[in-house]
Formats: C-alpha cells, structure tokens, sequence
C-alpha cells in the first residue's frame, strides 16, 4: 500500500463509534488535544454515549452512525466497536475518504477484513489499526535495535501469552457472533503483530496449530492454542496463548514473553509485570472493566499490566495515550508513527484464523490464505 494518500488535514473533525471502555479514553484524549477542532460521538446505547458527550462537552451525538459520519465536519474517524462490528461503520467511512483509526481486528471474518482491505487500497486511503503495545518504550526499543542489525539474522522467535479469563468472558457475553471470537483472533492476535512487527520482512509461509477447551468451552471458544510458524526464509516462530488462567490471576490483562534469537546475538523480553506487585486485605478494582461484566474480588495485582496504559489523577498514561496522539499528529502533519497498517491487520487477522483453522483441521496450512478457505 505504498500508493497511499499521505495528505495532511489542517484541523481534525473528528468521529468516534463506540463509546465503551477504550471509546472513552480515546475521546478524552481527543478533547484534550488542540488539533482536534470538532468532535463527533455514536453509539447504539444512549446511556453510554451520552454520558461520554456530557463528559467531554462534545459537539455531536447521535445512535446512527451514518450520521455522524457524514457530518460536513468529520474528516477522521475512530471505529471503537465491539470486534464483530467494525465492517459497516468502515466502510461507511471509506465512502466518505475519511482518515481512519479502526480497533484490532480489522474485522472477526475473513470476508469483510479482505472488502475492507481492497476498499482502502482503492481508495488510497491512510488507515492505522489499533495495536497499543507498539508504542511501548520496550518494544520500540527492541525494533530499533533489530533493525540496526545488532543480533543479526533472526532465525528463532518464541512468544507466550498468559491472560486470566476476565477478557474472553467479558467479551463473549456481549454477543451470541461467538464463532470467530477465539483466543487468537480477539487477544492473541497482539502478541502475533507485535512479533511479526519485530520481525519485519519475513513472511509466514506455514502454520501447524493445536487448541483445547476445557474451560471456556461454555462459552462457546478455546482456552489456549498453540503453534508453529514457519517463515518464508526458514525461520521458526512459535506462538502460544492461553486466556483462561483463573480470574483471579494478578496480572490485569496481559502477560507476555517474547524470545528473538538470530545469527549474532538473543533479545529476551519478560513483560509479565510480576517486577511491581500489590498485595492488599482491601478488595482491588475488578483488573478488566467492560460494560456488564463484573469482576471477582481481587487482592493481589501486577501493577502496570493493564494493556492502555496506568491512571494518575483521573488521567491514563501510557501506550494508548502515545498511540492516540501520534495518530493525530499523523494525519496532521505526516509524522511518520509505528502504527499497525490496514494490511498488516489483515495479514494478522488471516494468521490467527489460520491458526484456528490449522487446529481444527488437525493439519498444517499454507501461507498466505485466500480469505475464502475459511468458509469451504
């Protein structure tokens, strides 16, 4: 997609779908930001959105997002729906030649991230998917010094995740599309982007995966799923996810090791967040918050393990801070940003569910994969 129009925007009339959890940090950060000259607020629960409009003197609400959309101010647009909600509200935007942020995943079917895809690729249009942990310090570290070549060629990645089952449920209960809703494709799929970022220029060519259900089978998805990726110059990446650890786990959403070895040298990354530990007789917040779910009493924490960031004085700083920021300077002045692109998403989405077609086939796939595979 190096054919994008890269052409800047003078101030940002901005649309945000989605007023949930993440909606609301975006929109904060939004109202905070003097580039944002306009903003816009949809959602299909009035309660919600217009509690957020209230809470960011926004300058628009409504429940349709086609009106929004097509709002004579809106130039930009954020997609912060449910997973399984994202193609209509993009697409109406790429109609409308709109600069565009979207949430992980690009879409949860194959058909409708490949529509998405070619409709920006014609277009031309600039989109960035939501993947926060690229603009950690660690990880924008570890890619600089990959690409400096100071371990030289990789041929050895390992990645391992580890989440409590706060997410899948949370997730899983708000809708009965529960069929593309897998460890993989939901949660792993940030894990897999961060090590294909990391390994930049090597393409899979070959996954063999197996999964298991013995928890989370109620709820209609897997508990963990592993597997193997064999890279188009040979290099091996295993990539492992388990969402089902006990509620009560201390780590508030992630838990993520990632090991990179190559020809001269070994990059290690524990990023378990056990290194800052709070252990307390007063019950904690519930770790995962989202609409509906309430979580089990805590009493021990993995501080810094809440993906978009940590709260000082009602303020959340972190990735997600810098990810939101650096999107609006992008479209403003065309500061290069690490941003996930519209076909590194849907490269990612055609992993994970390669992953889980490779598992329930009991066989290994071929790389890349013709979205229509997933349906025969």
């Amino acid at each position: 997609m190096s054919d994008i129009n890269m052409d800047t925007v003078d101030e940002i009339g901005l649309a945000i779908v989605g007023c949930g959890t993440i909606g609301r940090i975006r929109a904060k950060y939004a109202r905070e930001y003097p580039g944002v000259k306009w903003l816009g607020l949809c959602d299909i629960n009035d309660e919600l959105g217009k509690q957020l409009a209230e809470d960011t003197n926004a300058d628009f609400y409504t429940n349709d997002f086609n009106e929004l959309i097509n709002r004579p101010e809106v130039n930009a647009v954020m997609i912060i729906t449910d997973e399984n909600k994202h193609f209509d509200p993009t697409m109406a935007a790429v109609e409308q030649g709109h600069k565009l942020f979207i949430e992980k995943p690009l879409a949860t079917e194959a058909r409708e991230s490949k529509q998405i895809l070619d409709a920006l690729t014609e277009a031309k249009l600039d989109a960035c998917i939501g993947y926060t942990q690229r603009f950690r310090r660690r990880f924008l570290t570890v890619k600089e010094r990959l690409t400096n070549g100071q371990i030289g060629d990789v041929h050895s990645v390992t990645t391992r995740a580890f989440m409590n089952r706060m997410v899948p449920i949370a997730t899983i209960a708000k809708t009965n599309a529960r069929h593309n809703l897998t460890p993989m494709v939901v949660s792993g799929t940030h894990s897999l982007d961060m090590s294909m970022w990391l390994m930049e220029g090597k393409k899979p060519a070959t996954v063999y995966a197996k999964s298991v259900d013995k928890v989370l089978n109620e709820w209609g998805t897997k508990d963990s799923t592993f597997g193997i990726f064999t890279m188009d110059d040979g290099t091996l990446f295993s990539m492992n996810i388990c969402w089902a650890l006990p509620e009560v786990w201390p780590g508030t959403v992630y838990g993520l090791e990632i090991g990179i070895v190559g020809k001269e040298g070994v990059i290690d990354i524990e990023d378990t967040h056990r290194d800052l530990v709070l252990a307390t007789n007063e019950k904690l917040p519930g770790g995962y918050i989202s609409g509906g779910y309430e979580a089990p009493e805590r009493h021990v924490d993995f501080l810094t393990s809440y993906p978009p960031g940590d709260i000082w004085n009602d303020q959340l700083y972190g990735p997600m801070r810098e990810e939101t920021i650096g999107w609006f300077t992008r479209i403003l002045m065309g500061t290069p940003t690490p941003h996930c692109t519209a076909a590194e998403g849907h490269s990612n989405l055609m992993c994970t569910m390669a992953m889980d077609l490779s598992a329930k086939r009991g066989e290994e796939v071929q790389l890349p994969i013709d979205p229509e595979d997933f349906y025969k």
